[in-house]
């Protein structure tokens, strides 16, 4: 029985329980004391001890004791309030409901004293500060993003860069030991307006497809005439080949493109169109169209024919006229020739064709003489020149040809030399059919077999 006052639950207890305990400590000192007052007066005077003195250390020490069961108790009262009674409910609430409720309310044990001292240190080393700033601080700027049809679909292009603004800004600034903790903005006054960037972003699958831009080279996929306007009733401008290159201007729709051939603006439509990423071989074939557009009956033939030594080999292989294969066997004589002394080879090798009936005539089967070179109308066959080999033939009258025939007095030429020009009258067929051969329709029958030639690339 005794055991259990011992544990007895102050978690259970309200505050009038409280209150009676400290009652009944306060009379059960009072009641106790006297009887001890008693026996000590008694023994006093029975010892001769002065009884006024131990009296007075008798009185002094029931005060000290009454005053420590006060602490206790106090202490008692202050430690279950905090504990049992909720911050946000008052005094007289919590009462209230533990006066009236008939459930028993289980609180978990709180297992961790209270330090009061420790707490207390702690917030007195904390230095707290408060200023009032006036600052001129950056403000953000916005994006914005404007569609553009003449940029490959998902595409950005930056028209205008952002400019940060300024705001000057006055705020309350608070720190606690010297970390800054928060802060209340008072006032905003603007300064610059932050300038907003700009962004064009691009809306053209057709662009996208073929992964090219406005400037860019673009190539026809078949011959077409540009039209002078968008409409398809519009008057023609300029006829374009197969696989020639075009400059692209504009893009008025996705299905019309303005475009620009050698100088000359039209429009087409896009189907028409292709580029180097959508058709990659297009750009060899474009490149044998150029050469093509260059061959015509006033061509300059004192210029290099732009062709390449692997063009020399694709003509004159597989000629179906060279039964003997003269001209396969000397392609690159007409090719060294031609970078040596500046002259176009395939019109040297017409020559060769038209003058030995490809290579079938006497003085080339004998002589290894193409060109009839040095031969009279008298004659041709003992005036003409023998050479060791069909390539020694095919340098000297290129030779020939470069210095009295192609070029002006005075040109340099090859090696130094300049050109004596004893028989130029212009660097064309008809030109050098002038003084070159006595058939006037020599330079027409030349030129068919430069045709024939440059169409087998």
């Amino acid at each position: 029985m005794s055991d259990n006052k011992t544990s007895y639950d102050y978690k259970n207890r309200n505050l009038s329980e409280v209150f009676k305990e400290l009652q009944s400590i306060q009379s059960n000192s009072n009641s106790e004391h006297p009887s001890e007052e008693l026996k000590t007066r008694q023994s006093n005077n029975n010892f001769g001890f002065n009884f006024n003195a131990q009296n007075a250390n008798l009185k002094s020490k029931h005060e000290d004791l009454k005053l420590s069961h006060i602490i206790i108790g106090c202490s008692i009262l202050v430690v279950s309030m905090g504990l049992f009674f909720p911050k946000s409910t008052s005094f007289r609430n919590s009462y209230a409901r533990e006066e009236v409720s008939t459930e028993t309310i289980e609180y978990e044990l709180n297992r961790h004293s209270l330090n009061i001292q420790s707490i207390i240190s702690e917030n007195a080393g904390i230095d707290r500060v408060k200023e009032q700033v006036i600052e001129e601080r950056e403000v953000e700027f916005e994006t914005t993003y404007n569609d553009s049809p003449t940029l490959p679909k998902g595409e950005e292009v930056i028209t205008q860069e952002g400019i940060l603004g300024k705001d000057k800004v006055t705020a309350v600034k608070t720190y606690e030991n010297g970390n800054f903790v928060e802060e209340i903005i008072l006032s905003k006054d603007k300064i610059v307006d932050p300038t907003p960037k700009l962004i064009n972003l691009g809306t053209s699958e057709f662009l996208a497809k073929h992964k090219v831009h406005i400037g860019d080279t673009m190539y026809f996929v078949d011959t077409a005439k540009l039209k002078q306007n968008i409409e398809d009733t519009s008057p023609d401008v300029a006829e374009v080949k197969k696989s020639l290159d075009v400059k692209l201007i504009d893009l008025p729709n996705e299905e019309l493109a303005k475009v620009s051939f050698d100088g000359v603006e039209g429009y087409v439509k896009t189907s028409n169109l292709t580029s180097a990423f959508s058709t990659p071989s297009i750009i060899e074939k474009n490149r044998i169209q150029r050469l093509l557009l260059k061959v015509n009956v006033n061509m300059e033939l004192n210029k290099p024919s732009g062709l390449t030594l692997n063009d020399y080999k694709k003509i004159f292989t597989g000629l179906p006229n060279d039964t003997n294969k003269i001209f396969e066997n000397n392609y690159q004589a007409f090719y060294n020739a031609e970078k040596k002394y500046n002259i176009n080879g395939i019109f040297l090798a017409s020559i060769a064709i038209h003058e030995s009936g490809w290579g079938t005539s006497q003085i080339a089967r004998e002589k290894n003489n193409l060109f009839g070179y040095g031969s009279y109308d008298s004659t041709p066959y003992e005036s003409s020149f023998e050479f060791t080999d069909y390539s020694e033939g095919i340098e000297t009258v290129a030779k020939s040809l470069s210095k009295y025939y192609l070029n002006p007095s005075g040109t340099i030429i090859y090696g130094g030399e300049t050109a004596a020009g004893w028989y130029y009258n212009g660097p064309t067929l008809s030109g050098v059919n002038t003084r070159y051969a006595s058939d006037q329709s020599w330079h027409t029958k030349v030129y068919s077999y430069i045709e024939l030639l440059y169409n087998r690339l």
